[in-house]
């Protein structure tokens, strides 16, 4: 029993001293690899801060392709073109001729904020289409995104335009009915003058029936009392 104890020991001891060893290695053999870990994401939290700390008016300068094929250039953008007047934004919009998809996604966004009309939201946007199978995969998401925006704004521009329709033709008919109501009036007070205008001939006639039959009356009493005079006249003379 006391030699199993004293042989157990150096086992035990030579186990946490391999436990050590092994520790001491990891932690000494990839400790440049371990800083590098460290120092990357600290890098990208830098180049985030950094761009979006970029002025506006620098924005629409930037070239680098690592910088344009990211969508955090382009949020960046999308926010400074929410910031500019739409005359200012239409104005930036020329600079960038469509020759790639980078400059036909910086005029489509420049240009959704020039207060367009619906035929040119449909020119930019089939413009940024004829690029599609060249955009870069981290940024064709929100290249969607922005697309689907602009295919709603084309369709409330196409609902508001059916409603401005329908609400002439609704205010044409209305003023149609309108007129037709006033005419009807003007027909019914003319009609309403011409009965009563009839009504007083008839009631003139009545009034000239009643004193010609008076009168007949009274002139055929005179006669039938003028024939009986003379008739008992006669019959008294011898």
């Amino acid at each position: 029993m006391i030699y199993r104890k004293i042989a157990i020991r150096p086992l035990r001891l030579v186990g946490i001293i391999f436990s050590l060893l092994s520790l001491s290695a990891c932690s000494t053999q990839p400790q440049g690899e371990h800083v590098a870990l460290i120092q990357a994401p600290m890098a990208s939290e830098i180049n985030v801060t950094n761009f979006n700390n970029v002025p506006c008016h620098a924005v629409w300068a930037v070239s680098d392709n690592h910088a344009l094929n990211g969508p955090l250039y382009w949020l960046r953008a999308l926010d400074c073109a929410a910031r500019m007047a739409p005359a200012d934004a239409r104005a930036e919009a020329h600079n960038w001729p469509q020759s790639n998809w980078q400059s036909a996604f910086k005029q489509g966004i420049l240009l959704d904020n020039g207060n367009v009309t619906p035929l040119e939201r449909r020119a930019y946007v089939k413009h940024l289409d004829e690029y599609l199978f060249d955009y870069p995969s981290a940024v064709r998401p929100l290249i969607q995104l922005w697309h689907d925006r602009q295919a709603a704004e084309l369709q409330l521009a196409e609902e508001r335009m059916r409603y401005a329709q329908l609400q002439q033709k609704s205010d044409s008919q209305l003023d149609g009915l309108r007129h037709q109501q006033i005419v009807l009036k003007q027909e019914l007070a003319q009609t309403q003058r011409k009965l009563n205008s009839l009504a007083d001939i008839e009631r003139q006639l009545s009034v000239r029936r009643a004193t010609d039959s008076s009168d007949n009356s009274h002139s055929r009493n005179r006669s039938d009392g003028a024939t009986s005079d003379n008739a008992t006249g006669g019959k008294a003379q011898p």
